[in-house]
């Protein structure tokens, strides 16, 4: 299986620039005239060009249209960086809206943010052994 990760935008040119700036992604295949890859991620980023106020889904209802002003999903992105501090100061200055300081936890450090198009996201700094710190060690039952 291969994960591919695609994130509506109502500008397609703003949102591969802040892309590359904010994170160092670097253009791949343009796919017709509203699809743009990223690559330089563990998957590929496709970015969708799609109008706010357009259905979010074939059949979807009236309610479910795209809107662009920061959202909350239960999926979000999560990128993992090397230095935390380093990569808010880079995402700030692409464009990014912080949401809170950076926060410390026994695996690791994490910072929140939205992009320019409403979507949360994460920088996430893992130390000494990651998400390993907090596991019980016993498989899904």
């Amino acid at each position: 299986m291969e994960l591919l990760i695609n994130i509506d935008v109502d500008d397609l040119a703003l949102a591969t620039d802040f892309y590359q700036r904010a994170f160092g992604l670097r253009r791949g295949r343009r796919l017709g005239d509203g699809v743009q890859e990223l690559v330089g991620a563990s998957s590929p980023i496709y970015l969708l060009q799609k109008a706010a106020g357009t259905a979010a889904a074939a059949g979807a209802n009236a309610l479910a249209t795209r809107d662009y002003r920061r959202h909350w999903t239960p999926v979000h992105i999560d990128l993992v960086v090397a230095d935390v501090e380093l990569a808010a100061e880079r995402a700030l200055a692409a464009g990014a809206q912080a949401e809170g300081g950076v926060e410390d936890f026994a695996w690791g450090r994490l910072a929140r943010f939205a992009d320019p198009f409403g979507h949360g996201f994460c920088l996430v700094q893992f130390i000494r052994h990651g998400y390993d710190e907090i596991a019980d060690g016993r498989p899904d039952a």
